[in-house]
């Protein structure tokens, strides 16, 4: 089920399946911003990655000396979600905890995905419940949107760039089977500027960085004014993904992928966050469009 929320600037459009934006459509530029997902390049628009971000070495994990089994970025973004709320300017979309997803995530959960309209802004939060009387839980959660990229007909993905509204030094992690290796490369800027070419990616994969000082990415063209800011605050890790093609993912990161020598324990993965019983936590980023 799509459901959609509109106002004077823009139309977004939500599945139930996965909670996943399907459309942020401006209607004054009449651009669509989201990638739109070609099955033959990459068929998800994006995702909400939960209870994991990234791999777990070999797909498998232990808590509590049981062993566990979870696919790369969890299993939300594969489950329908419940149409919580909705008005003309937001919604909120609810998943449980259920016996299916128990047997490969030992934890009760409650996740809700808020999504609201401001102007030519997309604000999108992620609520995670913990409703066990006794016992904590251990989570990672991640955002994966992808853009278009160009945005505007008649332009190519070489004449994009992002830019970081403070100085940063992109120190990648490169990846090693979807897994952290132990090598790292340096990614140039100029001006906080980082162009996007076909070669940042490729067979290196997406570009994963912890602790960036910036709080605002901007995707910006070389040859129109069309764009977006991408706000985020206090994520440890972020992510920057083409296939390559026509889009790029911009995602920040409450987790992050094992690294090559991981020994599987979950409570004791980089970056897991721990809830207490009956507490919650929340995070968000947002999407300005000019």
């Amino acid at each position: 089920m799509i459901n959609t929320l509109e106002n004077d600037f823009i139309k977004i459009d939500v599945s139930s399946q996965g909670a996943e934006l399907q459309s942020i459509y401006h209607k004054k530029y009449s651009i669509e911003y989201l990638w739109q997902g070609d099955p033959s390049i990459w068929p998800r628009k994006a995702p909400v990655l939960f209870p994991i971000v990234g791999k777990v070495k070999n797909n498998l994990y232990t808590y509590n000396q049981d062993s566990y089994t979870l696919p790369q970025h969890g299993f939300a973004r594969d489950h329908t979600f419940l149409l919580f709320t909705s008005t003309e300017s937001s919604c909120t979309y609810r998943l449980h905890h259920s016996e299916e997803t128990l047997k490969v995530f030992p934890f009760e959960f409650e996740l809700d995905i808020i999504y609201s309209i401001e102007g030519a802004t997309v604000k999108v939060a992620y609520r995670i419940y913990n409703p066990s009387e006794k016992n904590e839980i251990y989570f990672s959660i991640g955002a994966h949107p992808g853009f278009r990229c160009p945005l505007v007909e008649g332009e190519k993905f070489e004449d994009y760039y992002l830019e970081f509204d403070k100085a940063e030094t992109l120190n990648r992690i490169l990846l090693d089977g979807g897994l952290r290796g132990d090598e790292t490369e340096l990614v140039p800027l100029t001006n906080n500027k980082l162009p996007l070419t076909v070669d940042l990616f490729g067979p290196k994969d997406a570009i994963v960085v912890p602790g960036l000082n910036s709080e605002r990415i901007s995707l910006k063209s070389n040859k129109s004014t069309h764009g977006l800011h991408f706000n985020y605050k206090n994520y440890p890790w972020f992510g920057i993904w083409s296939k390559p093609g026509p889009f790029v993912c911009l995602e920040p990161w409450m987790g992050v992928a094992d690294d090559i020598h991981s020994a599987g324990e979950f409570a004791k993965k980089e970056s897991i966050q721990k809830l207490k019983p009956q507490s919650e936590v929340q995070y968000s980023y947002s999407m300005e469009l000019f």
